[in-house]
């Protein structure tokens, strides 16, 4: 394996290092591996797994839209407003449209995925007509698509019976299934068909080479003849679409009627991007750290009610794997990668 390979590789393998040495070596820690475990993968029936597989899903999902941009060297940190915007609109058409689910499914998948890729567009249109930078216009983006999606179920499209800012419940059949007894629903089978595009699309297609190569070097590729305006909005948008879908499974599989703020407050957008740093954009790692962080958070929650050590501990411990992932990490990548594309 040459240096650079391990740069790629560096930061996971130094953090499940100092895991395993934190287990065997300090006191105590030990046992709260065993509750943290537990409260990630055990339960009755395996019943927490299903609930780590149901919040990684979405995690993964973002952290994938996230891994687009960023391969093509566009920092779309706008995923959160995409994400909210896609499953308002997935939740709007769910209780609008007056259609069987054959049709209110992929109805509402495509005006999700549209929803969600029109408001990265808006982000690439003001760094390319208005000069404000992608990383600005995009994360500035996210604060009216929020509000706006707070308004909507606050006022016009609330549920006004339920007693809180809420969109109207989905019909029962027109919902994502889930397995027996768990909280996972079938919106995982979308992801995994995500995961599988982006990562043979990215490396074994024609768009995906000029894609990587354009966020290596964008002297190089408009040198080459690339079309690199076009791949510019062409990657926002399939970012954007990606966002939507998380959304869509969201409403239809999860809660199945939008709730303000349910995809802002657990952080999914956010999350996911730290698992793409994690994975050093390493496209097949991705879904694995994102994982990763879905246990954090579930296991979580069995060491509170094990160990009396509140959840937020978890939060604290994602805090410091940024921290780690960017120094260590970066210093690897940055000594490695020249010429590693």
């Amino acid at each position: 394996m040459t240096f650079a390979r391990f740069g790629k590789y560096g930061s996971i393998i130094a953090l499940v290092a100092v895991a395993i040495a934190a287990v065997v070596l300090v006191p105590g820690v030990n046992e709260n591996a065993m509750n943290f475990l537990d409260g990630a993968f055990g339960g009755r029936r395996n019943f927490n797994f299903f609930t780590t597989l149901s919040r990684a899903t979405l995690i993964i999902g973002m952290a994938m839209s996230v891994l687009v941009s960023f391969r093509a060297g566009l920092i779309n940190i706008g995923g959160e407003g995409q994400l909210v915007l896609g499953g308002l609109t997935a939740a709007l058409v769910g209780v609008t449209l007056d259609a069987p689910p054959a049709v209110l499914l992929p109805a509402a998948l495509v005006a999700a995925m549209f929803v969600g890729a029109v408001w990265a567009l808006v982000a690439g249109w003001f760094e390319r007509v208005a000069g404000v930078p992608l990383v600005v216009g995009s994360l500035l983006l996210n604060y009216p698509a929020v509000l706006f999606a707070s308004y909507l179920v606050s006022h016009p499209f609330r549920d006004i019976d339920s007693g809180l800012s809420q969109s109207h419940r989905i019909a029962r059949e027109a919902r994502l299934p889930k397995f027996d007894g768990t909280l996972l629903d079938y919106g995982i089978f979308l992801i995994l068909v995500v995961i599988a595009v982006v990562i043979v699309f990215e490396r074994r297609s024609v768009f995906g080479y000029r894609l990587r190569m354009q966020g290596f070097s964008l002297p190089f590729a408009r040198s080459s003849g690339f079309p690199v305006g076009r791949i510019y909005y062409q990657t926002l948008a399939i970012s954007g679409a990606i966002a939507g879908i998380v959304g869509f499974i969201a409403v239809f599989g999860m809660n199945h009627r939008y709730v303000d703020g349910m995809l802002v407050l657990p952080l999914y957008s956010w999350t996911g991007l730290i698992a793409v740093l994690l994975a050093g954009m390493v496209s097949w790692l991705v879904p694995l750290t994102g994982f990763f962080f879905a246990a954090l958070g579930t296991g979580a929650v069995g060491i509170e009610r094990a160990a009396d050590i509140p959840r937020e501990a978890a939060q604290i411990i994602q805090a410091l794997i940024i921290l780690f992932a960017a120094g260590f990490g970066h210093r690897l990548i940055s000594r490695g990668r020249k010429g590693d594309v």
